[in-house]
């Protein structure tokens, strides 16, 4: 694919994290957007995260869940206290600190950071300081974009059918004078975030990714990343990584009468655990999928519209475009677009069987006494310290409650997680 602009960082020198560099640090802080194969980068980088830690890359934190943490605490995002995970107070500043101690190059990635205000996009940037901060967005184009939304929607209890959501996506909330006022279009006008976050880095340091279409090669997007951070793309394993899977059409509807039918007692938490993960990614996901959710023909124009003014203002911009901006038109599908609430009965029912079996299964596993899971084993001392620590929930939220109330607690686990990097860089992938 051809590149429409480009500015290549120097390359990474080989066990440049093992030894201090006297310069600051590279953090690229990559924000999204929301299903644009975020999820697959970020699978990459931590299942590879020995590999790139010799290469002098590193990814502040523990886990990808503390990137989603300090995403939830930079934004303010008010924490129940009934959620058994423990506070998420101060996260942001232990994350920010951890990346800007880096010896070569740090990644925070998570795709709500996309949602940022202004205020908020500040702080992340001064707190990175004195580190050389690099913005990435990723972006995919908008025909496939709004059906793989949909759904993401219902998997966070949303019970708008398809259509209806379209139309206040697309006929409402397109349209409005400040658009990211809306959930959607907070995390997916693209040039309103690049320019928000051009006020806080220079735009030769904001990257858009584009994402490459239906049918490419799974690599492309982590060799497109991968150049960003100046390492070769084959250093990681991109066996050990997975993407967000697509629910078939009825698993989905199956899903969205569920959330109907859930009260609103039951807490976003528990949902999370309990729907999301064990029975929609879980579950679901595995099963074979039948007809794959489309854009219904009658808005094919307006997904082509907003294509071209993305494109040109893109290509109007001074940000480091890494991709092909064409990938951002949308193609052309045979596929029928048939509706979720079109399923039938026994489709549904199959879904729903599959589920409770699920969920059976996942409280059979999360009972009293069960073994704890644990992820493969780690190779060296900050592996196996991460995966002591990964088995225990209420080791997890003890630290964090100390955390949110003690800068000393929070210095502590930024003095550990640089000394765990050191030992880390030294081992051999």
């Amino acid at each position: 694919m051809a590149t429409e602009k480009r500015t290549d960082p120097s390359p990474v020198p080989a066990g440049a994290a093992a030894a201090a560099s006297p310069a600051a640090p590279k953090v690229f802080l990559h924000i999204g957007e929301p299903k644009t194969g975020t999820t697959f980068l970020q699978q990459v980088m931590w299942r590879n995260r020995s590999e790139l830690a010799a290469l002098g890359i590193v990814l502040p934190g523990h886990h990808a869940q503390d990137h989603f943490r300090a995403s939830q605490d930079l934004r303010g995002i008010r924490k129940l206290d009934s959620d058994p995970a423990g506070s998420w107070t101060g996260e942001w500043e232990i994350l920010a600190r951890q990346a800007s101690q880096a010896a070569h190059v740090a990644v925070i990635s998570h795709e709500l950071f996309s949602a940022a205000d202004p205020e908020q996009a500040e702080r992340a940037v001064a707190s990175l300081r004195p580190a050389q901060v690099h913005v990435v967005v990723t972006v995919r184009d908008m025909a496939s974009l709004l059906p793989a939304e949909w759904q993401e929607t219902v998997k966070h209890r949303n019970t708008r059918a398809y259509d209806d959501w379209l139309a206040d996506v697309i006929d409402s909330e397109s349209v409005s004078a400040d658009r990211r006022q809306w959930w959607f279009w907070r995390v997916h006008d693209t040039m309103a975030i690049l320019r928000l976050w051009s006020r806080y880095v220079p735009p030769e340091h904001i990257h858009v990714i584009t994402t490459a279409p239906r049918g490419a090669s799974s690599d492309v997007l982590w060799k497109r990343f991968a150049s960003l951070l100046g390492i070769d793309p084959d250093v990681a394993d991109l066996s050990r990584a997975r993407t967000n899977s697509s629910l078939g059409m009825a698993e989905v509807e199956f899903l969205r009468r569920l959330n109907r039918e859930l009260p609103a007692e039951v807490p976003d938490w528990f949902y999370m655990w309990n729907v999301k993960e064990a029975i929609a990614h879980g579950a679901l996901a595995s099963r074979p999928v039948g007809g794959r959710l489309v854009l219904p023909a009658g808005r094919w124009a307006w997904a082509q519209q907003e294509a071209g003014k993305l494109i040109d203002s893109l290509r109007a911009s001074p940000y480091d475009i890494v991709g092909d901006l064409a990938e951002l038109r949308p193609q052309p599908s045979a596929e029928r677009g048939a509706s979720p609430a079109d399923q039938s009965p026994e489709q549904v029912l199959d879904a729903a069987v599959a589920a409770a079996a699920a969920m059976v299964v996942h409280q059979y596993k999360a009972r009293p006494g069960a073994a704890p899971r644990r992820g493969p084993a780690g190779r060296g001392l900050a592996a196996r310290i991460e995966t002591t620590v990964a088995g225990s929930p209420r080791l997890k939220r003890t630290v964090r409650e100390l955390s949110s109330r003690s800068p000393a607690v929070r210095r502590l686990r930024i003095a550990a997680w640089r000394a765990m990097e050191r030992t880390r860089a030294r081992k051999t992938p």
